[in-house]
């Protein structure tokens, strides 16, 4: 799907950026020529061209022929050069072939209805001809690979102790079952205000500790399924609309709502200095690399927004130093650069982050700090 923008949160972007076209940190192995693929992202592209890819405004903005970097498509080829002591991109596009002569009146084109157009194909008594509708198939490049994130926009969710402790919860099942699925129903405990309609069950999972003094920052509530209130009461009756696993007794029951939740993303750094951990990886993977979505222990508390960028450091081994003469001496070797992670999702005191780009394997308690 093209990625969409809103032109007055691009305004807002470029104006609040602060670095200047000036202070652009060019790539020092950049290509002098690209021709985008199909799968490429403009985080993707801009990496090649830049040292921080969340300068790819700045650099789009000083080309006037890419009037707008997110109607970039496959087969596009990007040229890049320096004049008068400044970063030029050019675009040479790749019009899509039609399998027909366009200059035949039996040829339309999505513009032509815009135009007016009156002359169609005519047969000899006068009747208008069948034509082929002309569209354009490839689809722009997008941002970032929004399918990396897409399950972990709305569940699950990180909420405090009290939270989960004080929700409702399922006691038992219509019918007699064990555990129950889609288009069952079940019991909940002490729901008897009937304006909410609309529930989510939840069922405790991660604990996020801070790794610097083992404080709790939240609980992750795993999405189980979303159901619908039929009849308040203690207990109230609730029939399950749609399921990811099997609902037990005691999972959690919370009222769903509306969340503003970010459609467009403008990675740049915090505009304060941040330093965190990755305190956990999502989606069931051991190894962490690029588009794999990871908890950092830095919140809305902190001052982290949705599209804040950090840097990945992996953290310095400690290694046996056999040569000094300190007996079993060790040393703490410095942390490496290894990647750049953008927040997708902040919580209070934690945030869901995106990696958009892994140099080396990465893991659980590698830092992050504003770049």
């Amino acid at each position: 799907m093209a990625f969409r923008t809103l032109t007055g949160l691009i305004a807002s972007l470029l104006l609040s950026l602060s670095v200047s076209a000036d202070e652009i940190q060019i790539n020092p192995s950049h290509p002098e020529r690209y021709t985008v693929v199909k799968g490429d992202t403009l985080w993707d592209i801009s990496g090649k061209f830049l040292a921080h890819p969340w300068q790819w405004p700045e650099l789009w903005n000083l080309n006037t022929q890419i009037k707008n970097p997110h109607l970039i498509y496959p087969g596009d080829t990007l040229y890049f050069s320096i004049v008068n002591g400044k970063p030029q991109l050019s675009i040479s596009r790749n019009d899509q072939q039609t399998l027909v002569n366009s200059d035949t009146p039996c040829v339309l084109r999505e513009e032509d209805y815009k135009q007016g157009r009156k002359n169609f194909a005519l047969s000899p008594d006068g009747k208008v001809l069948p034509c082929i509708r002309e569209v354009n198939l490839e689809q722009a490049i997008r941002l970032i690979p929004t399918e990396a994130i897409a399950s972990y926009l709305s569940s699950p969710k990180v909420v405090d102790q009290d939270e989960l402790a004080n929700a409702a919860y399922v006691v038992d099942f219509a019918g007699e079952h064990l555990i129950a699925g889609t288009g069952d129903r079940v019991y909940v405990r002490s729901i008897t205000d009937s304006q909410n309609l609309s529930y989510t069950i939840y069922r405790p999972g991660s604990t996020y500790v801070s790794p610097e003094n083992g404080e709790i920052l939240g609980y992750e509530a795993q999405y189980i399924a979303d159901i619908s209130l039929q009849k308040p009461g203690d207990p109230a009756t609730l029939v399950i609309t749609k399921a990811a696993s099997e609902i037990r007794t005691g999972d959690r029951i919370m009222a769903t709502t509306e969340q503003d939740l970010a459609l467009h993303y403008f990675p740049r750094p915090p505009e304060h200095s941040v330093e965190g951990s990755i305190i956990s990886v999502l989606g069931g993977v051991s190894q962490i690399g690029q588009y794999n979505v990871v908890v950092i222990d830095k919140g809305t508390s902190d001052g982290i927004l949705t599209g804040h960028e950090l840097d990945i450091y992996q953290r310095g081994a400690v290694v046996r130093d056999p040569y000094s003469a300190v007996r079993n001496d060790q040393v703490t070797l410095p942390d490496e650069l290894a990647g750049t992670l953008m927040v997708f999702r902040p919580f209070e005191r934690v945030s869901y982050a995106l990696v958009m780009k892994a140099t080396q394997a990465l893991h659980v308690l590698d830092k992050v700090k504003t770049p």
